[in-house]
């Protein structure tokens, strides 16, 4: 299975009062009170009254991100982290190859990054992504990393996180979903001890 990650993370209250009114901005909730907001080419026209630049090629240490982040993106990226950090996040992965690339700003400056990485094979704590949720405040928790910590694993598309903010999921819904699913399937008696969640964030 392949995934594919475009987005900008932060505190909740901060994105929704920054995307109030607009209409291609949709918050999909993660834990923590962090929100993600899916970026697509309608959000980003609609942000800066102009279509947005995709990098030929494949991204690199040099052009880190797919979207090209023109001056209009960053500057208004820019402006939102003067309330608190804010990050933009790219991933895509098949058969379990891709990379990761994440940046991010605070007070108006960019703080971290850009940092790409196409081989994942440092300490998963220096991954771009965990590095930048880590800037952002992810506190650890029983999750494998700040990625699966925050819920970042549910949904494997762009198409995926704007259903997920239109149906007003949680992060915790598909863990509430398995749960249901374990107790149709046996008695109390039956049911083993569960663990705390752990495991991989999604890599195929």
């Amino acid at each position: 299975m392949s995934y594919q990650l475009s987005a900008v993370v932060a505190d909740v209250e901060l994105l929704r009062e920054q995307t109030a009114g607009l209409d291609h901005a949709v918050l999909a909730a993660l834990r923590q009170d962090f929100a993600l907001l899916p970026v697509t080419p309608q959000l980003v026209e609609e942000l800066t009254g102009a279509l947005p630049n995709f990098a030929t090629g494949e991204p690199s240490a040099a052009q880190p991100f797919h979207l090209v982040l023109s001056p209009a993106v960053a500057e208004l990226l820019a402006r939102w982290s003067r309330r608190g950090p804010v990050a933009y996040l790219e991933a895509e992965f098949a058969g379990g190859l891709g990379h990761q690339s994440s940046v991010v700003w605070l007070g108006g400056e960019v703080i971290w990054g850009p940092h790409f990485d196409g081989t994942l094979d440092r300490p998963r704590a220096e991954w771009p992504i965990n590095a930048a949720l880590a800037r952002l405040g992810v506190e650890p928790g029983p999750w494998i990393d700040p990625f699966a910590e925050l819920g970042l694993h549910l949904e494997r598309d762009t198409a995926g996180w704007l259903a997920h903010g239109r149906r007003g999921l949680t992060a915790d819904y598909w863990d509430e979903l398995a749960e249901e699913w374990e107790d149709r399937q046996s008695g109390p008696e039956q049911q083993p001890e569960r663990s705390g969640p752990v495991g991989d964030w999604g890599i195929p």
